[in-house]
């Protein structure tokens, strides 16, 4: 409870699911999220606008500036700073965000260059969505699938690992994944389809932890079905060859969308108009219920402890050298 002074102008401050804060500014809201990339070394600058922006697209508000603190490695040259740099102008002008300010220099004993953005974006007022507006009945949405971030950076830093089942050319479609990591473009059009209650993008423990955490924040249950999340083929042998979780992997690029059933199908098509595809995988209930996975083999899962991330222990595991090359 330590927030400082409080402010009635916050309408929406840190909490479970909430991942971004929303301030009341008038006729508008301003949404603001700050988040760090620390499990990747390479598409650093690419990594970290795009994950900022979707907290903030998740709440309904189109993202529109950023904020960039950089700390370089020991050792980094300018090379790698100015590559970095490029990438974050370029994941902005595709997202329409105006650089802002930021910080950056040299850490000393710093064994990886660490990237943190803040992103603020604006909504009206009368249409913003949280993480907690779910109510039993509404349906659940997946875009895109499991594990989309996290299979880009396994096909990255565990390339030789995964050589052992992939090909070069299923390791560099796995690669291309980083390119889909923003959810803006679904997240803006399932809020214009309007009926949706609830977003929260795939993070931390993937697919399962945003559901678990949609449904803590909204006091609800849920029950969703392994069998109708989608798994790219490949990211499936990808994870089996890692011994890691698709649906409990980090999954930047994945958002969960509660909707009204009466308008679910509306939101879905709008979805799909935005060129993204979109699975229907549940439903919110009573919160009695709790949160349950049905698995393909018909039994049930009660998902009662936060899902644990498994792409650290996959990088564990396998050796992952955390130096930048």
């Amino acid at each position: 409870t330590k927030l400082g002074y409080s402010d009635k102008r916050v309408l929406v401050g840190p909490g479970v699911g909430e991942d971004a804060a929303i301030i009341d500014m008038g006729d508008r809201v301003l949404v603001a999220h700050c988040d760090p990339i620390t499990g990747a070394t390479r598409n650093l600058g690419w990594l970290a606008v795009n994950v900022a922006a979707n907290d903030v697209a998740s709440k309904g508000a189109r993202p529109r500036w950023l904020l960039l603190a950089l700390l370089l490695r020991e050792g980094a040259e300018r090379g790698e700073l100015e590559a970095i740099l490029s990438q974050v102008d370029e994941a902005c002008r595709r997202l329409g965000v105006a650089v802002v300010g930021g910080h950056t220099e040299l850490v000393v004993g710093l064994p990886r260059t660490v990237a943190a953005a803040t992103v603020m974006g604006e909504a009206p007022k009368d249409r913003f969505v949280t993480s907690s507006g779910a109510r039993p009945g509404d349906v659940l949405l997946v875009t895109k699938g499991a594990c989309i971030e996290g299979a880009a950076v396994m096909a990255h830093e565990l390339a030789d690992a995964a050589s052992k089942a992939l090909s070069p050319g299923e390791l560099d479609y796995l690669r291309s994944f980083t390119w889909r990591i923003s959810v803006v473009p679904e997240a803006m059009a399932a809020v214009e389809a309007g009926g949706v209650t609830a977003m929260h993008d795939a993070t931390e423990g993937g697919v399962l932890g945003a559901v678990q955490e949609l449904a803590w924040a909204s006091n609800v249950g849920v029950e969703v079905y392994e069998e109708k999340i989608g798994v790219d083929p490949v990211v499936r042998r990808l994870c089996e060859t890692l011994g890691v979780d698709p649906l409990r992997t980090i999954s930047s690029g994945t958002l969960i969308i509660a909707a009204e059933p009466s308008r679910a199908r509306h939101v879905a098509e709008a979805v799909g108009r935005a060129g993204v595809e979109v699975y229907e995988v549940g439903v919110a209930t009573e919160p009695s219920r709790g949160v349950r996975l049905v698995k393909r083999d018909g039994s049930i899962e009660e998902l009662e402890e936060p899902v644990r991330e498994e792409l650290w222990e996959a990088l564990e595991r396998h050796g992952w050298a955390s130096g930048s090359d």
